[in-house]
């Protein structure tokens, strides 16, 4: 029988909190890039990447610093914490080979932005709570 883990709302927050900034930051470059000939549309599965994060089984990202110089100081947890890119099916490329289609684009941005805010929100929750019981406050 497998010992199970306690859910710690806290941690589960955050790591969504993480997840949520890394996916728009990607949703904002597709649309920086919306008119660059050639560019491929890129995406996080945001639920196995936020699974991957709460059980601390980070994947590897794409976006890993190489270290040309001996005297580069090696980059540690930031990148490496990174959830791998993965490229979003389109219906239609562009004849210039762009897949970014922006109408798609806003839609994911404007859902990834109210996961954000509610992620925000229950985590600020959770530190209000666990502040009250350390309190002593009901």
């Amino acid at each position: 029988m497998k010992a199970s883990v306690p859910f710690d709302p806290l941690a589960f927050n955050a790591a969504a909190l993480m997840m949520r900034s890394h996916r728009q930051q990607v949703l904002a470059s597709n649309l920086a890039n919306a008119d660059t000939p050639g560019y491929q549309a890129r995406d996080i599965d945001f639920e196995s990447a936020l699974r991957d994060q709460v059980a601390g089984t980070h994947s590897q990202g794409a976006l890993a610093l190489a270290a040309t110089d001996t005297r580069h100081i090696t980059a540690g947890g930031a990148q490496g914490d990174a959830p791998a890119l993965l490229y979003r099916t389109v219906m239609q490329p562009a004849i210039d080979g762009n897949t970014v289609d922006p109408d798609v684009e806003r839609a994911h941005f404007a859902e990834n932005t109210t996961g954000f805010e509610t992620a925000a929100a229950l985590l600020g929750a959770t530190i209000k709570s666990r502040q009250m019981a350390i309190n002593g406050q009901p």
